[in-house]
């Protein structure tokens, strides 16, 4: 049954037009204590007319966002079942660009702003929204400040979100694992990420056939965390770069703690700058996103320049699946958490490692592996709430919230992926027959 009193029916009828759909799956209430919408559907709640003015100024995925990350919109309930219910209406279930509304359904959408007292000048976006600058895309100054934007954030933040093992990409979860929507389940993939993120380092390791005494390039070291499992567990030399000073601080801080400084060297470097090759293996976990399309075929020759006849290379990478749509640049993605970070497809990838020269050895889809990771990172924040808020701000929290949750539900559905693929440079040492030398 659908009821529709107060501010709320005008809201619905506003709501209606940005996603679409003539029923909206959400039960709204309205800031004078109206609520209109399917009962028990999930609640979104709209605080003041701000809310509204932003989605009238960015009439799509971007205002939605704005509003959200302000406070100006929440969803006190399961905030995976009201995006679920979002992603699933209308323009939002479609992938690509945000398809803007008519001029009749501005029309629409105006009216109902009108009458809810909504007009008004634009509201400045959240403080949290990227500031990158205007400099050439994918520039060495523009991609340092893209990544400062997402990664120093504050090393404490982080930890509390990723847990003790510091990786910042898809745990490998054993056969069984359930991605079932409950608090208790995300409480239970909490509690086991640390064990998931391990294997997912040694099956890294395993791929690229580590052994004492070899010298690998990680790009992207993030916190240092593979770094310091090649060395310590496998006695690897590494070499570990990022464009976070902050990350590079804690890896560095970390390697002497475990006692490996004299094998885990930490720089801030960009990977175009790397002159000291050649390494024998080079892993790249979850930074050739940051990379950019046009810029990928330069990515992928650096690194083979860079590998000795016969070294391996794992690219772990979430890629783009929903066919020769892109994903739209003016949403809340690339404006909060990835700026400038582009997916592309699988196929996209492998053709510019093997244009470069790569022999591909292997490739392992873990899109379900990510969904779980996610929900056990947005449990463990939800756990820690106000600590994460102390940490960072209420909006840095919530872009972390929305970012997580709606990410777990794009790979859940098949819009994400991220797949890991193994390639060699030719000559040196044959790779196994089989690839049960590594899983």
């Amino acid at each position: 049954m659908t009821t529709s009193k107060g501010h709320a029916a005008r809201l619905a009828q506003a709501l209606s037009v940005v996603l679409g759909t003539e029923e909206i799956p959400l039960r709204l209430r309205a800031w004078d204590g109206s609520e209109a919408g399917p009962e028990g559907a999930p609640v979104l709640e709209f605080h003041s007319r701000r809310a509204l003015r932003r989605i009238l100024w960015s009439p799509g995925q971007l205002g939605l966002s704005r509003a959200y990350v302000a406070g100006d919109i929440d969803s006190p309930g399961d905030i995976f079942a009201a995006f679920t219910a979002l992603s699933s209406a209308g323009k939002f279930a479609e992938p690509g660009p945000f398809r803007r509304p008519t001029a009749g359904e501005m029309w629409t959408l105006l009216r109902a702003a009108v009458r809810l007292g909504a007009i008004g000048p634009q509201p400045a976006p959240p403080p949290e929204e990227a500031k990158v600058g205007k400099g050439r895309l994918h520039s060495r100054p523009r991609d340092s400040a893209a990544i400062s934007h997402h990664y120093d954030v504050g090393n404490d933040f982080y930890a509390l979100v990723l847990g003790q093992s510091m990786v910042y990409s898809c745990a490998v979860w054993p056969d069984g694992t359930s991605g079932a929507e409950s608090a208790q389940t995300g409480n239970r993939l909490a509690a086991g990420l640390d064990e998931a993120q391990q294997e997912k380092l040694d099956l890294v390791c395993r791929k690229l056939g580590l052994r004492p005494g070899m010298r690998v390039l990680d790009v992207g070291c993030g916190w240092g965390s593979f770094a310091l499992h090649a060395a310590g567990k496998y006695g690897a030399t590494v070499v570990g770069i990022t464009l976070s000073t902050e990350q590079a601080n804690l890896a560095r801080k970390r390697a002497a703690e475990a006692g490996l400084t004299e094998r885990v060297d930490i720089r801030v470097q960009d990977y175009r700058d790397v002159g000291d090759g050649p390494f024998d293996a080079i892993s790249s976990i979850g930074m050739s996103e940051h990379v950019g399309r046009e810029q990928t075929p330069a990515y992928t020759a650096a690194l083979f320049g860079l590998l000795r006849p016969g070294g391996r290379l794992l690219n772990h990478a979430i890629s783009w699946n929903a066919g020769p749509t892109k994903p739209d640049p003016d949403s809340f993605l690339p404006r909060y958490v990835f700026p400038d970070g582009e997916m592309i497809s699988l196929g996209e990838m492998v053709t510019a490692l093997e244009g470069t020269g790569f022999e591909v050895l292997d490739v392992e889809a873990l899109r379900r592996h990510y969904a779980l990771t996610l929900r056990a990172w947005v449990s463990r924040l939800e756990a820690n709430w106000d600590h994460a808020v102390k940490l960072t701000s209420m909006g840095r929290a919530r872009v972390w919230r929305l970012y997580m949750a709606s990410s777990a539900l794009g790979f859940e559905n098949g819009l994400t992926g991220v797949n890991q693929v193994l390639v060699q440079r030719p000559g040196g040492n044959e790779p196994p027959l089989r690839r049960t030398a590594w899983v």
